[in-house]
């Protein structure tokens, strides 16, 4: 029984959530981005993230998404879903945005991490999936995230970081 109470007492220890001081660290980044990016461009964002949902393919869900990436550079990406039957080759509206901006030769222009803010229009109030959130990350120290809805208005306005605190990143690759 002592055993199993050092066990849990160390596994109680080891509990990692983000602690209010870093929440509110957090907080205090956020503002100063919608700051700098200024409303006005963050709106546009979400304008054009609505936009772009309208061509979303979705014979399957019905689902349709779209995303505005804003760039370092000030440049802005666009992208939809676009559904294949197996949903596992799904192209991602947020993917979508990333690999727009790396074709477009962003990441040489600005640098791996090259993403201010992306924008995300879709119907319900969420964020974007695990996997959307590891691409951001690649990309991404922290990034703002806005939750838009179908119409182009700001839901909710978030980071990178809030989302996926614990992340793995590319910088874990260089540790060995």
């Amino acid at each position: 029984m002592i055993q199993y109470a050092l066990m849990k007492e160390k596994l109680i220890d080891a509990i990692y959530v983000p602690t209010p001081q870093e929440l509110e660290a957090e907080k205090i980044w956020i503002i100063g981005q919608i700051e700098k990016i200024g409303e006005g461009k963050l709106n546009d964002l979400a304008k054009k993230a609505a936009e772009v949902r309208k061509n979303a393919y979705k014979p399957k869900s019905g689902y349709a998404v779209g995303a505005t990436l804003l760039a370092k550079s000030g440049k802005t990406y666009s992208s939809c879903n676009a559904e294949v039957d197996d949903y596992t080759g799904t192209d991602h509206a947020e993917t979508g945005a990333v690999t727009r901006a790396i074709s477009d030769g962003e990441e040489k222009e600005s640098g791996e991490k090259f993403i201010d803010a992306i924008a995300v229009s879709h119907s319900a109030e969420s964020g974007p999936c695990g996997g959307c959130r590891q691409r951001l990350v690649q990309h991404a120290d922290n990034c703002l995230i806005l939750d838009v809805d179908e119409e182009g208005k700001i839901q909710a306005v978030t980071s990178l970081k809030a989302m996926l605190p614990y992340a793995f990143t590319p910088a874990h690759l260089q540790e060995e």
